[in-house]
């Protein structure tokens, strides 16, 4: 069975309702910027907004209420489609989800919903794996953080699942250049826009830097990062293929992010 997924397919009812295709609005926007045509590449691509809530609401507090989420991404979509160049021949949704992920988590650190305690457990938890890696020479067991940590294993996986979130929010933000524009994993990875020689270069560099942190991953981990973030992938169809739990799976995710991190080293959140 094939349980790939990936953002969803946005043909909507914006273009259709008023006969054009796709590929003509964008154009007509582009020439004209009439606020109708804004309206419907919004409803059109609205779909993109609801994908990218969902995925990031995986370790979200109960207080957060998955309709201001997706309220969050709609500025990031509106924002990227203000700001879209039909002529370099990208797919939209490759530059709009990063900016609608990152509006959301803008707004989310802006409320400063994560409270201090777990933020302070992000960083033990790093340095833990930082340390640990650079005596083993590999990327630690939970037994082996546990007992860094001075705790035990039950207690541990108690504490990945209160970082969850700001790990996520982390590996989107491990690039953030002067511009301010965010590289994340999937953006570094996935190189297929064109660029100016000195970004080139950089986004190369990232690429390498990245890739070797990647390979240095335990297997588990490294498949998780891989079909979450490369494979779109959900939590849920992921414990499907490694045959654990959406709960261990998060913990894997938070723990291959703080340890992609401290490979990279990177200040936790």
């Amino acid at each position: 069975m094939n349980t790939r997924t990936h953002a969803p397919d946005t043909a909507g009812p914006g273009p259709a309702a008023a006969g054009l295709a796709i590929d003509e609005l964008w154009h007509r926007w582009d020439d004209a910027r009439d606020a109708a045509d804004r309206e419907r590449l919004i409803l059109h691509y609205a779909p993109l907004v609801k994908y990218v809530a969902s995925r990031l609401s995986v370790g979200v507090s109960a207080t957060v209420d998955g309709g201001d989420l997706i309220s969050y991404g709609m500025f990031g979509l509106i924002d990227a489609i203000e700001r879209f160049d039909v002529t370099r021949g990208v797919r939209f949704e490759g530059y709009a989800i990063p900016r609608i992920k990152g509006a959301i988590v803008d707004e989310l650190r802006a409320t400063d919903w994560v409270p201090r305690a777990v933020r302070d457990h992000a960083r033990a938890v790093q340095r833990a794996v930082a340390d640990l890696e650079a005596a083993l020479r590999r990327t630690p067991t939970d037994a082996e953080l546990a007992d860094h940590l001075d705790i035990d294993v039950e207690r541990l996986h108690q504490v990945l699942d209160q970082v969850s979130l700001t790990s996520l929010i982390a590996l989107d933000e491990l690039f953030v250049h002067d511009d301010g524009e965010r590289r994340t994993l999937g953006d570094t990875l996935h190189d297929t826009t064109a660029v100016d020689p000195q970004g080139r270069v950089e986004r190369v560099e990232q690429r390498v830097v990245l890739r070797a942190a990647i390979e240095r991953l335990d297997e588990r981990d490294r498949a998780v990062i891989v079909l979450y973030y490369l494979e779109g992938m959900t939590l849920s169809q992921i414990g499907e293929i490694l045959r654990v739990s959406e709960s261990r799976v998060s913990q894997l995710h938070t723990r291959a992010v703080l340890a992609l991190r401290a490979k990279l080293s990177v200040p936790a959140v």
